[in-house]
This record gives structure tokens, sequence and C-alpha cells, in this order.
């Protein structure tokens, strides 16, 4: 094998999705770095991969990435895991890759499953363009919503509800899908309106949530009434970024319609 570091890619849940050559690299590099090493141990003994490992987790990067760098200067060859999918997506995995650009290490990629990217296909929404957001996180949903093309989240079962409900607030003309377990057994996924979703058993195991484009629609004043009635409760200027939000139409214009609305009272 080439020295240089080894970015592999492993399966999200079918064992099957297990590439040859990332079983072939797995057992001829001199170290792995893996998320948990514990983790990673089921798939060695399935896969016969007896070779040393270290692990290499955000919360010991700092002081692991140095000492893998330091190996691979020296010729070692060493491969990245996650402990499902593909390093560096919501994983460890990118600082040791940026460290061993600047340190002038040769990076391989063995590419393997990714869930935001199977998740954006099973779901059928556009895929010309879209935003990876990681993990949800609600303070910067209305930010979020200004994305018009698809966006992807990863979500726990703990907090899915509450997200659809957020969702069904903040971007209630968007359709969105709800991607779980994939490649297992019990691989879902239920598409429909946030608020159509909100009174779903609640979805369980590992989700994707894969968000439509924004309908290029405007919605038409009676239409945005509606809305103004809807969040008129809170303050003019929280009510309006909430209005412009959730219609499309700018903040200016959104706080000018909340005022006219307090006039009309």
């Amino acid at each position: 094998m080439q020295s240089g570091l080894y970015i592999v890619g492993t399966p999200i849940g079918n064992l099957s999705d297990m590439s040859p050559r990332a079983i072939d690299v797995l057992q001829n590099v001199d170290l792995i770095a893996a998320e948990d090493t514990r983790v990673f141990a089921k798939l060695a003994s399935h896969f016969d991969i007896k070779t040393p490992r270290v692990s290499c987790h955000e919360h010991n990067e700092r002081d692991v990435v140095p000492e893998l760098i330091e190996k691979l200067q020296s010729g070692a060859t060493v491969a990245a895991v996650s402990d499902a999918g593909m390093p560096g997506i919501s994983d460890p995995g990118f600082r040791l890759v940026r460290a061993a650009r600047a340190a002038n290490v040769p990076v391989y990629v063995v590419p393997g499953p990714v869930a935001a990217i199977s998740a954006l296909v099973l779901s059928g929404f556009p895929t010309d363009r879209f935003t990876f957001c990681g993990f949800f996180d609600e303070k910067k949903l209305h930010d979020d919503n200004k994305i018009r093309h698809t966006i992807i989240y990863y979500e726990s079962p703990g907090r899915i509800m509450a997200t659809i409900a957020a969702m069904a607030r903040v971007m209630p003309e968007r359709q969105i899908a709800i991607v779980r377990e994939i490649t297992k057994i019990h691989e879902e996924t239920i598409i429909g309106y946030p608020a159509d979703l909100m009174h779903i058993d609640a979805p369980r195991g590992e989700i994707v949530i894969v968000v439509a484009p924004a309908p290029d629609k405007k919605m038409t004043d009676a239409e945005i009434s509606e809305i103004i009635n809807d969040v008129a409760a809170s303050s003019t200027k929280s009510a309006a970024a909430d209005l412009a939000a959730r219609t499309g139409i700018s903040k200016k214009e959104a706080y000018r319609r909340m005022l006219n609305k307090g006039d009309a009272k």
C-alpha cells in the first residue's frame, strides 16, 4: 500500500454494504484511527480485521492528531473510520484530513454509505442543489428557512416530534421527509407537510430529515393575512420576523404589515 491517510466509509446499518476495498485497506494499514474502538471492534470481528487501532474522536483529537501525523510523516499507513458512514460528515475526521494536508501527507478516500445522501435520494426531492445542515438546531431554523432549495438535517428520535412542530410553525408550506433506519430492516420514509406529521407515532432509530425546496408560488394576501393573525400575539418585531420566514416576504414588508395590523385594531 502507498503510505498516507485513508478515509474509509463503513456501513450505516447493513454490513453487506461494506466494500471489498474497504476491507482490504482496513486489514492492511499499519493503524486504524476509530471514532470508538469498541464500536469498531464489532465490525472488525465480522470482517476479520486484526489491525491495531487507536481512538480518535472529538474529545481527544487535539492530542491524537499530531501523533497520527508524526506516524504518517514517517511513512506509515493510517485508516480513519467513524462509527458508521463516511468520516467527517457530522463525525470526526475533517481535522485529521486538514492536518494531513497541511503536513503534505497523501490522503486517499475509500467511499462508503452516507446517510444524508441516501435520505436525499429516498425523499424524491430535487437533488440539483441541497444544503446539509448537520444536526437540527431550532435556534437556526428561521435562518435555515431562507435556504430555498433542499435542506438535510440529522435528528435524534427523542427530539423528532418537537422538531416537526417547530417546522410546522416556521416552514409550514414546505414538505418534509422523515427517513429512518436507512439500509436496516425497518427502513421507512414518511413524507408530508409538517402539520400533517405532528400526530404520527414518534419515529425510532437513526433519523434524517429532508426538507423540500420552498414553493415558487407566492402566497396570496389572504393567506398572508391568516398567518398575520396567527403570529400577532407576539411582539411586533418578533412577529414580523416570524411572518417573513413563513411567507417569504421581506422583513421590512412583514414589519409594515404587522404595524398596519396593529393600527387596524
